[in-house]
């Protein structure tokens, strides 16, 4: 069993608003370990990316606990933080966005190379090449601009950066959910032969069921905030033990036409609750075609009903 590298233990992230208190991440836990990728999966706005940005202190943790390698994230100072950093990086959703189209790629991918000192004068140039290559690109690409180059080469620049500074975690924020479908699949090779490599490990974040499966050792399920089911990959997609899960995995098109057609697909009606109500019970009961009595006066919370197994579901208790 390898080593736990990162432990989250009730992470909450709340934004006030006018309308009320947004819980964009409400008490999630989790643990990943070293060489290890955990999938992250949910609708668009379930706080998948907010849960990436809270665990990289990008935006401060309203309560919980972030440890990494032992260092309490969610409570520690700048100084603390900065030391950190260079061991935990992230790639962005939006290649067009997460790139300053007023820097060369040079100064893109040196930029955190110069923060952390790890290389000086024209060693900084080589270094920058050397990461080109690894991650499918020409070195002499360094001296372009972001506008020049396609979706997926922003990408792969995008990733050469978090490299930069030999992390040991990856937060991937649906990486290649901007991308076409046949660049998707070049940017997770490349994700792949990069963590068998070099031994990285990933949050991978995506709302891409069939990519989140290919890619992950594990996943985690969110809805509204929440983490409603984890399990090894193979695991989860055999036997979903939540009924949101169960809805998710029927949407995931089988490429195999016979198949396909005699399968039935789950179809969620009803409407998510507002962001800033306060659930009483089961948050997912309103959309729940399996939901009795206790779910509307009882909060389920997340239990281990199989080995690796876990789902915040009465319908197994």
């Amino acid at each position: 069993m390898s080593e736990t590298l990162l432990r989250v233990e009730g992470l909450e992230v709340y934004f006030p608003t006018a309308a009320g208190v947004v819980r964009a991440v409400d008490g999630i836990s989790f643990e990943l370990r070293a060489g290890e990728t955990l999938g992250l999966v949910g609708e668009s706005g379930c706080g998948k990316s907010t849960a990436a940005r809270g665990i990289a202190r990008l935006v401060d943790p309203t309560g919980g606990r972030v440890w990494f390698e032992g260092n309490d994230l969610a409570h520690a100072t700048e100084r603390e933080l900065r030391a950190t950093r260079q061991d935990l990086q992230m790639i962005f959703q939006d290649p067009y966005a997460s790139l300053d189209p007023r820097m060369t790629v040079l100064d893109i991918i040196a930029e955190p190379i110069r923060n952390f000192g790890i290389a000086k004068g024209r060693a900084v140039r080589h270094l920058v090449g050397e990461l080109l290559e690894r991650v499918g690109l020409d070195r002499n690409f360094d001296v372009r601009y972001p506008h020049e180059f396609s979706g997926g080469q922003r990408q792969r620049i995008g990733v050469a950066r978090a490299l930069a500074v030999n992390p040991k975690l990856i937060l991937c924020d649906e990486p290649v959910s901007a991308l076409d479908v046949s660049i998707q699949a070049q940017v997770v090779n490349l994700l792949e032969d990069l963590q068998n490599d070099l031994g990285l490990s990933y949050l991978f974040i995506s709302h891409d069921l069939s990519v989140v499966r290919h890619v992950s050792d594990r996943i985690a399920v969110m809805y509204l905030g929440r983490i409603v089911e984890l399990a090894p990959s193979r695991e989860l997609y055999k036997n979903p033990l939540h009924p949101y899960t169960e809805a998710l995995l029927s949407a995931v098109p089988i490429p195999d036409p016979e198949v396909e057609t005699k399968r039935e697909r789950i179809v969620l009606e009803g409407d998510l609750p507002s962001p800033t109500d306060e659930i009483v019970g089961c948050p997912f009961r309103a959309r729940c075609p399996k939901a009795f009595d206790r779910c509307a006066v009882e909060t389920p919370r997340l239990r281990e009903y199989q080995q690796g197994h876990e789902a915040a579901c009465f319908l197994h208790d």
